[in-house]
């Protein structure tokens, strides 16, 4: 806990044991269902605190294609409002933004006062697939190394909250995602000529992600790594692990009285006159079917 002009930052940076689990709690479908909305609530709690105290929260999200970095966010913002809740997932850089200072195009997206950031992937992009592929020289990729844990110490100097998770798939899992983006239509823009050509590389990445470690993975800001072979676990364990960082309280929220609709004369032109949408649906609002989470 620390003082940034006036405001309280409170994030837990160390790998303590108090961050030590038991055994885990085994789960049935609907249990993990019910579990997911009770994090996703105390989420919105957490949010609502952020905004009320002008806190900063950056959250990174890393891992091997196929992972399950862009599920467990959509999750995790379900439940937020989205004025103060955004999700970054950046394109390749233009030839203008690859000319400028490599943190450049990501400081501009970095939280202001009472927002969360999300990154789905991040400047680590350079010591990960630029580095693997061939997209930078190893002068920039060593200046990325030896620059990178002072970038991030002096976020977090600014009052920042950085959160770093690695999200880990196996072999044999990742190959099975992949192909089931191969078969299935509707997942088949989640796969790239850079994926496909990934797969030649897999040793690469791994001495990439090892070496990426050893330099960035400080105790000030750590890499906290989550076993994403079983997708839901590790939508449960991310969002558990997120709360438990984030030191926040519930705000009480002022009372609402709904005011009377303003009453005056006034004719309004018929609907005729509107260009209206086809009603091909009509839903029976008696219907309380269960909602289900899809992978």
């Amino acid at each position: 806990m620390r003082d940034e002009g006036g405001l309280t930052v409170t994030i837990a940076v160390a790998k303590t044991s108090k961050m030590k689990a038991g055994a885990p709690i085994r789960l049935t479908g609907r249990q993990y269902q019910a579990e997911l909305e009770h994090l996703q609530t105390e989420l919105l709690t957490m949010q609502e605190w952020i905004q009320h105290e002008g806190l900063r929260l950056l959250v990174l999200f890393e891992g091997r294609d196929t992972a399950g970095k862009g599920g467990t966010i959509k999750r995790i913002t379900e439940l937020l409002n989205p004025r103060f809740c955004n999700v970054v997932a950046l394109p390749a850089p233009t030839e203008r933004e690859r000319s400028q200072w490599y943190f450049q195009r990501y400081v501009l997206h970095l939280p202001a006062a009472g927002e969360i950031v999300l990154m789905d992937r991040s400047w680590y992009n350079r010591a990960g697939v630029e580095r693997v592929m061939g997209f930078c020289t190893d002068d920039e990729y060593r200046e990325f190394m030896r620059h990178c844990p002072h970038f991030e110490a002096a976020l977090i100097r600014s009052g920042i909250m950085l959160v770093k998770y690695w999200l880990s798939v196996s072999d044999d899992e990742q190959e099975r995602r992949f192909q089931k983006r191969i078969d299935n239509p509707r997942k088949r823009w989640k796969l790239s000529s850079i994926d496909l050509e990934a797969r030649s590389h897999w040793v690469d990445y791994s001495e990439a992600k090892d070496e990426m470690f050893a330099y960035t993975d400080t105790k000030e800001s750590p890499w906290w790594v989550v076993e994403a072979d079983d997708k839901r676990s590790a939508r449960l364990n991310l969002m558990r692990h997120l709360l438990d960082l984030v030191e926040y309280e519930h705000v009480k929220l002022d009372d609402v009285v709904l005011p009377p609709r303003q009453r005056r004369s006034y004719e309004r032109p018929p609907k005729s006159v509107q260009t209206m949408v086809p009603e091909r649906y009509v839903v029976d609002s008696v219907d309380q079917s269960p909602r289900k989470s899809p992978d």
